[in-house]
């Protein structure tokens, strides 16, 4: 039996069920084996009223046609002895056809197997006898010969009679051996006298006659000796008082006549009827008192059978009571220990597929736990089970409490990182607040430049550390109450990534996106253009479109970088969508995590799959709930209604950088609807420079508000009071706005330089002003 794999419960069953198997095989056995014993006692009776004393009567007949072939063969002239003969032939054959129809089927199958055995040995010899009896009318067969021939259709009987008295039953056995044994000793007489009258009727007696007259003598005499004194009181009374008879005293007088008178004086010492009227009583009385004692044998051995039987009874019912309760000893003992370590099971799965798991998250979600709630101390047995249960409570304590200190700590280092984020974004505020002060202050086109760059890089820098306070579990400091175009949403995003001048905005249409939503949006959007452009290559440019769809509003992001393998994708994909625990041993995917947190709080979906230009497409799903048809009225930009507790504007930028002609793009180039339709319109520099803005080394000087819009300028008592609140309303300028000049400012840089190296080399009149990179015209695809 192969157990390995199996359930507990098997287990256990198979160990008590084996020895309960071998005690029921044991228990049936013995009651069986005791059972048969005691009504096999009981059915001796039976058997030898049904059987034996039918096969003793023939015999008994048997014995007599002998004795008178033995004395026709001695003198078959006598005229009398043929009919004698056949007298006891035809009363035998009287007595086979008795046994042979009082013994049937029913009978037979009533003695056991060996008895049966010599019974059928007994009915094979009886076929016999009539070749037997015609050699002796034929006179063809010698008187030994016959004598060993009727001896060996006798002798079965006796076989079959020890057979029948083969008893387990020790004191029972020794009776019945007994009487087989007297019945022996009557066939010994038997034999003694069918030699002793033939020799009389012969007239003469060999020496081989007297010789075996003689030992069937003895044999009778040790059998009787031997055997009367195993029968009970009042058998052997019974026989004792016979042999010490007159018949008894005669038999032996005769026999004892014949021995000592020789071989060749024997027929004359005593004749043939003498010997006859002798010997005949004693064999009819030896048979009566044997058929007597065989029945009250009977008798004897059916109290026996009882008292046999009654044992097996109660042995039998005590070894069925002692296997029940074994059996139920088992039972319980099985069930306890099984139903012991299904519970210990069960509280194993509990603690580490449910409570482990949960206090986990718990602690994931900065919940306090309670670790004596979470894992008691439980009161446990003494045994091996109990001090296995208390060995996995304690393991689970001891897991509880390391990932509540854990729990702690990471909290600890969150709260630190936020502390350390929330500071540098507190000096990042102040040092985008000097940069705006500066901007507008400085006269110096590179200074200016250098002054805008360093915007842009404390702008992203600010991306990051807020980056770092979503990674901690905490709120961005960056909030807005009113919905934000989205077109000034995605502006935003691009203004935050460092190669800006590579990302081309489709045209969106008018929507708007709820204020609560604008600052993770923006950083979701930044943190997916930034990826779009780091891993594409730097010549080519990145794609933003988006239209409207069942659910709420699309954004694709197209690069053309050299994608992702199959499981890359398939691994960001599902750290997208199932926001996994931050690992710090993960830190190049920080974006991506950034992302899926973000996404995740506002449910927005995001998904990347293989772009058609080669790259990465990256869908931004933003469902209705973040949407309205609602348009801001001031125009919307993000950071123009900064309720955060930390005003963290987006960059403020001073005027752009003076175009060829003296005057600087007032406004960034529009992007190019998808559609084809009608997009912003883009200012253009005027045809020539002006000579009064020219300085003498060829290059254009910054007037300061010179391409500023009338609603926008101030006056010199404006410029001379202290700069406004970063947050407040009408200072917030977005990505594009500050993307476009720079670009603008750039191609200035360049064609001042080439009017100051080879003036009159270019006709600026026929000069055509540049668009900022990532905006289009109206009518060109760019």
């Amino acid at each position: 039996m192969r157990l390995r794999g199996k359930s507990i419960r098997r287990k256990i069953v198979a160990l008590l069920l084996v020895p309960l198997v071998s005690l029921t095989g044991l228990w049936a056995f013995a009651t069986v084996i005791t059972g048969s014993e005691a009504l096999r006692l009981l059915s001796v009776g039976d058997v030898m009223r049904k059987v034996g004393f039918p096969a003793e009567d023939m015999v008994r007949a048997l014995q007599k046609e002998r004795r008178q072939t033995m004395v026709y063969l001695a003198d078959p002239r006598r005229a009398d002895a043929l009919a004698e003969l056949r007298e006891r032939q035809r009363a035998t054959d009287r007595m086979v056809t008795s046994f042979r129809s009082r013994v049937g089927d029913d009978a037979r199958d009533d003695v056991p197997a060996e008895a049966a055995n010599r019974f059928r040995a007994i009915e094979k010899t009886l076929d016999g006898i009539e070749g037997l009896r015609r050699k002796v009318e034929d006179n063809t067969v010698t008187r030994y010969s016959a004598l060993q021939s009727f001896n060996e259709l006798v002798d079965p009987y006796y076989d079959f009679l020890g057979s029948l008295s083969a008893l387990k039953d020790a004191g029972m056995d020794r009776q019945g051996r007994a009487l087989v044994g007297i019945a022996r000793a009557r066939e010994a007489l038997s034999r003694e006298d069918a030699l002793l009258a033939a020799a009389l009727a012969a007239g003469s007696m060999s020496r081989q006659d007297l010789r075996a007259f003689s030992d069937r003598v003895a044999e009778r005499k040790i059998l009787y000796t031997t055997h009367l004194a195993v029968l009970s009181d009042a058998d052997q009374k019974a026989f004792d008082d016979y042999w010490r008879g007159a018949g008894a005293d005669a038999l032996r007088s005769a026999e004892d006549t014949v021995i000592l008178a020789g071989a060749a004086r024997a027929p004359h010492v005593i004749d043939a009827q003498r010997w006859k009227a002798t010997a005949t009583p004693v064999l009819d009385d030896l048979g009566r008192m044997g058929t007597e004692t065989a029945e009250r044998f009977g008798e004897r051995v059916r109290p026996a059978a009882v008292g046999v039987l009654s044992k097996a009874a109660a042995a039998g019912v005590l070894g069925l009571a002692a296997l029940v309760c074994s059996l139920v000893i088992s039972l319980r003992v099985g069930r306890g220990l099984v139903r012991d370590l299904r519970r210990l099971r069960k509280e194993a799965h509990e603690m580490s597929g449910v409570r482990l798991p949960a206090v986990m998250r718990r602690l994931a979600a900065g919940e306090h736990v309670d670790v004596d709630a979470e894992a008691p101390r439980r009161e446990r047995g003494s045994d091996e089970l109990g001090q296995v249960g208390q060995a996995l409570d304690t393991l689970q304590r001891a897991a509880v409490e390391a990932a509540v200190k854990q729990a702690d700590m990471r909290r600890g280092v969150s709260d630190v990182f936020v502390n350390l984020a929330r500071r540098s974004q507190v000096l990042l505020h102040r040092q985008l607040t000097l940069l705006d002060t500066m901007e507008r202050r400085t006269e110096d086109t590179d200074e200016l430049a250098d002054l805008f760059r360093l915007d842009h890089l404390t702008t992203r820098m600010r991306r990051h550390a807020e980056g770092l306070v979503i990674l901690s579990g905490a709120a961005p400091s960056r909030q807005w109450r009113k919905p934000i175009q989205l077109m000034d949403v995605v502006r935003a995003a691009v203004g935050e990534v460092e190669a800006y001048e590579r990302i081309e905005v489709r045209r969106l249409p008018r929507l708007a996106l709820n204020g609560p939503a604008v600052a993770d949006l923006t950083h979701l959007l930044a943190e997916l253009l930034e990826n779009a452009t780091v891993f594409s290559p730097p010549h080519t440019t990145v794609q933003v479109v988006g239209e409207r769809v069942s659910n709420g509003f699309t954004l694709e992001i197209h690069d053309r970088g050299l994608g992702l393998t199959p499981d890359a994708l398939l691994e960001a994909n599902l750290r997208l969508a199932e926001t996994p625990e931050f690992e710090l041993s993960d830190t190049d995917r920080l974006g991506l995590f950034v992302v899926s947190r973000l996404a995740q709080r506002q449910g927005v979906r995001v998904s990347l799959q293989p772009s058609p230009y080669g790259g990465t497409t990256a869908v931004v799903l933003i469902p209705s709930l973040l949407l309205t048809d609602t348009l801001p009225l001031g125009g919307g930009r993000p950071g123009g209604d900064d309720t955060g507790g930390l005003p963290l504007p987006h960059r403020r930028t001073g005027p752009g950088r003076p175009a060829p002609g003296g005057k600087t793009a007032a406004e960034p180039a529009a992007v190019r609807p998808l559609d084809g339709g009608p997009g912003e319109q883009h200012h253009q520099a005027p045809d020539g420079p002006d000579p009064d803005r020219t300085p003498p080394g060829g290059l254009p000087r910054r007037v300061r508000q010179a391409s500023l819009v009338p609603q926008l300028k101030e006056g010199p008592a404006a410029r001379t009071r202290p700069v406004p609140d970063p947050a407040g309303p009408g200072d917030d300028r977005d990505a594009e706005e500050v993307r476009a000049r720079m670009a603008a400012m750039q191609r200035g840089w360049q064609r001042g330089r080439e009017q100051g190296e080879a003036p009159g080399h270019h006709d600026v009149t026929n000069s055509q002003s540049t668009t900022a990179p990532g905006t289009t015209f109206e009518g060109d695809g760019r």
